[in-house]
């Protein structure tokens, strides 16, 4: 899949890996043995050492050719304009240096290295997609340029950043493309994304080989490699750090030595990963270790298992092929026959389409129809928008729907996963319009049977409409099991034969052409009445037909019930466990007279609208008592990342009560919440800052009134997560404040930044030094600014030292001062052993010692 291109492959070496044929060998931790050789501090960003200290590099690299590495990475991850800027140095100039270098060490192979461009993308940083891509591309082209055989993208921790290089790659370069992402201990990175979804993304943007690298050692990167193979539609790759890293002497060192380190390789050769290699902490003697375990092994079968998968940055969908599964897309965001919708639409009101993701997500949607098709807007800026909207408040994944190329394609490039689009038809220059967009950007697409004649009467002519749409997909480099046909139901009122025919259409799809079907069931009452009856029905005979993916109103009993009673008959709900919890102890809801509900009504019974208690996880005090439902409606607003409803409730709810009381009662309680589903994994880090906007949105209100002395009499609370107050003005109250900072010769601060804003919007205030900040630096801020509070942050092994001796510093100058620290590199073990007061897995961590450390 990804864009169809040539791919350029002048090394036998490498055409035999890439037909796995044989395993490739990687280098180890090349920041490793800088340190060793006393070349970390000679320059901010090590990769100018290409210009000036090309001999000493270059020996590091030879080391690992002659321990056996087949594939030397350039000394370029921090090659990035961003990165480079104020040094001198030009990315192409570092990219030549660095390809002449790694060819002198005598590499067989040179893969150009890119890593993470250091700043955070929309919607939670500033940089735009559009931005990386150009970043990313430049230094792509600089690689091929230099005479690199192949690209790597490493290290990547957010889904978006990572298809924007590995798009720029693909797109601007005719090198192979191999891209890995760094994920922490509970399986996903940093953003929610896990090894399935990443392998399944990048391989579907034309990534040749995806996989792992940094953060675990291996025998933690194990089980994350096995998740990833079944979706790697190329290479499986892996790159571990040696262990964990602590501090002996002042130096930095890892707890697995080589031949261990072979010896937990082997499992990750076992689930599949040919293209192998070291990370953080692995010398020369651990990739020659891994050659001597090489040498007696072959490649297994190609692991990669065909379904039609579609996913957003933390959550998939797949239907396996051959599997009897079903998935349920949720058809309310369309703005047909919604007036309330098209006007939100029409107004920029994108708050209205969260609040229907949210409740369709919570009926059971597995996956969500995007329409803003409304008379009168710029559809693909508007589509875009909505995408991006979305995303950052609800991880359910995404249908783009669309009968405008333009909008899909704007919407698709900055979707951060593989989305799906809706939709393609048998028409010849619909094909050719659309379906270069959906292999672009890796989509799976839904193909309508209809063509220049119009929607066929038969089964047989929508079939040979299906037939054309595989075949032409598959012409533009999109797998089968990607395309999934929607028969097209009509209206039984007028077209009662053909009710039959589109039944029949669905099965000769699935036992013809092997492909997943979709199908609009609700068309099928229009003009008649008790329309859910006649919806469910027809539901049920479609699954019985071959329907995998009904798109529907989630929010009707009617199609709840029957698919959950569908999902165990077709052994879906192993064992009919979630059957059992919605219905062992619920009356039948069709007992008597059937009522003739409208699409939409609450449902009886185990599908009925939740119990206050589930609606609103936070006690409503008994100062709020009169205003239960609205406290209710705020709490539904954070959970739900909703700033715009959040600032107007506060607003509302100012005029009855205190402040303070709001705060202590509603946002605190409401926080507590957000941390908890974070921890729990209900909610991932875009769903937290989302939470933490609206709380925030909420407390400007307060804060805004308190200042003019509405209310309060003036009075300022200075955090919201403690509960406590100070009189005063608006401005933070600086014996709050915190200092963050990534710590001396580390260039990378995507995880501080986050850290900053998170405590930010819990109403700290955060005094941020930036990176590669001087211990003297840390302390000279402290004793300026008073603070008593310090985050450090540090991503690169190399520099967990500068970490240990700016807490030392602190420590020995100002001892009532306290320390947490955090980083892709750091753990609570070490984190004690270099002497911090507190160790931040997390941002969500970072926010509850900020809380218990004022509080």
């Amino acid at each position: 899949m990804g864009l169809t291109r040539e791919v350029r492959v002048e090394s036998d070496l490498l055409r035999r890996a890439l037909a796995r044929e044989d395993f490739l060998l990687f280098d180890g931790g090349m920041g490793t043995l800088v340190q060793q050789a006393g070349l970390a501090k000679v320059h901010e960003n090590p990769d100018v050492l290409n210009l000036t200290h090309p001999d000493e590099i270059a020996a590091i690299q030879h080391q690992y050719v002659e321990a056996g590495a087949q594939c030397i990475t350039t000394n370029t991850f921090g090659s990035n304009r961003l990165k480079l800027a104020g040094t001198g140095a030009t990315v192409a100039e570092v990219y030549a240096a660095a390809a002449e270098v790694a060819r002198t060490a005598g590499a067989p192979l040179v893969a150009g290295d890119i890593g993470p461009t250091g700043s955070l993308l929309a919607p939670l940083g500033s940089l735009s997609f559009d931005d990386a891509y150009d970043i990313f591309a430049e230094q792509a082209r600089a690689a091929e340029v230099a005479g690199c055989d192949l690209i790597v993208v490493e290290t990547m921790t957010d889904l978006l950043e990572a298809k924007a290089a590995v798009l720029a790659a693909v797109e601007q370069t005719a090198l192979p493309v191999f891209a890995t992402m760094s994920f922490g201990e509970d399986g996903r990175t940093f953003l929610g994304t896990t090894p399935a979804i990443a392998a399944s993304t990048l391989s579907a943007l034309g990534a040749a080989a995806v996989g792992l690298n940094c953060s675990l050692g291996p025998d933690e990167l194990t089980p994350l490699a096995a998740e990833a193979a079944p979706f790697a539609r190329g290479l499986l790759m892996a790159q571990p750090n040696a262990g964990l890293p602590r501090v002996e002497d002042g130096s930095t060192v890892f707890d697995v030595g080589p031949e261990d380190f072979a010896r937990a390789m082997a499992p990750i050769l076992d689930a599949g990963a040919t293209v192998v290699g070291g990370c953080c902490g692995t010398t020369p003697a651990h990739i020659a270790a891994l050659a001597r375990l090489l040498r007696d092994r072959r490649p297994g079968a190609p692991t990669y298992r065909p379904a039609f998968t579609v996913t957003s940055a933390q959550e998939m969908t797949s239907l396996p092929a051959g599997a009897a599964q079903v998935a349920v897309i949720g058809e309310r965001i369309n703005p047909t026959g919604k007036k309330k919708l098209r006007a939100a639409i029409q107004a920029g009101d994108f708050d209205y389409l969260v609040g229907e993701a949210v409740a369709q997500v919570r009926a059971g949607a597995d996956i969500l129809d995007v329409n803003v098709g409304v008379p009168g807007i710029d559809e693909p800026a508007v589509l875009a928008r909505a995408v991006r909207t979305l995303q950052a408040t609800c991880p359910a994944p995404l249908q783009l729907d669309s009968a405008d190329p333009a909008a899909i394609d704007a919407a698709a490039r900055g979707y951060a996963g593989r989305a799906m689009v809706n939709s393609v038809n048998g028409k010849a220059a619909n094909l050719a319009a659309v379906l270069p967009v959906v292999a672009r950007y890796g989509c799976t697409v839904v193909g309508l049977t209809l063509d220049e004649d119009g929607i066929p009467s038969t089964a047989e002519g929508r079939l040979a409409i299906a037939r054309r749409i595989v075949a032409a997909a598959e012409e533009h480099g999109i797998p089968r099991e990607d395309v999934a046909i929607d028969c097209l139901v009509m209206a039984a009122a007028t077209n009662q034969d053909e009710v039959r025919e589109i039944l029949r259409a669905v099965t000769l799809c699935k036992q013809e052409l092997g492909v997943r079907t979709v199908l609009g069931v609700s068309n099928v009452s229009f003009g008649l009445p008790a329309r859910p009856l006649v919806n469910s029905v027809f539901l049920a005979a479609a699954f019985g037909a071959g329907l995998d993916m009904p798109i529907l109103n989630p929010l009707s009993a009617r199609y709840a019930d029957t698919v959950n009673a569908f999902r165990v008959l077709n052994g879906q709900d192993g064992g009919a466990v979630r059957f059992l919890e919605n219905y062992a102890h619920a009356a039948d809801p069709y007992d008597g007279p059937a009522a003739a509900a409208s699409e939409g009504a609450p449902a009886p019974g185990p599908t009925g609208s939740a119990t206050a208690a589930e609606e609103c996880p936070v006690p409503v005090t008994d100062a709020f008592a009169e205003d239960a439902e609205a406290v209710r409606s705020m709490v539904s607003y954070v959970l739900q990342g909703r700033d715009a409803p959040m600032a107007a409730a506060t607003a509302d709810l100012l005029g009855r009560h205190d402040g303070i009381a709001i705060i202590n009662d509603v946002f605190v309680p409401v926080l507590d919440e957000v941390g908890r589903r974070y921890d729990s994994g209900a909610f991932f880090l875009p769903q937290l800052m989302a939470a933490a906007e609206a709380v925030k949105a909420g407390f400007d209100v307060i804060r805004a009134q308190m200042a003019e002395g509405v209310a309060g009499e003036g009075a300022c609370v200075s955090a919201m997560p403690g509960g406590s107050a100070a009189t005063g003005s608006a401005a933070p109250d600086a014996d709050r404040a915190i200092i963050v900072a990534t710590v001396e010769g580390d260039i990378h601060d995507i995880g501080k930044n986050i850290v900053k804003m998170l405590l930010e919007n819990y109403g700290f205030s955060v005094i941020d030094l930036g990176r590669d900040v001087a211990p003297e630096a840390v302390l000279a801020a402290v004793r300026e600014t008073g603070a008593r509070l310090v985050g450090l942050s540090a991503l690169m092994t190399t520099t967990v030292g500068a970490m240990e001796r700016t807490i030392a510093l602190v420590h020995e100058a100002c001892p009532e001062v306290r320390l947490m620290v955090g980083g892709a590199v750091v753990t609570a073990e070490f984190a004690a052993s270099i002497g911090a007061d507190f160790y931040a897995k997390d941002a969500a961590e970072s926010a509850r010692i900020a809380t218990a450390f004022f509080g």
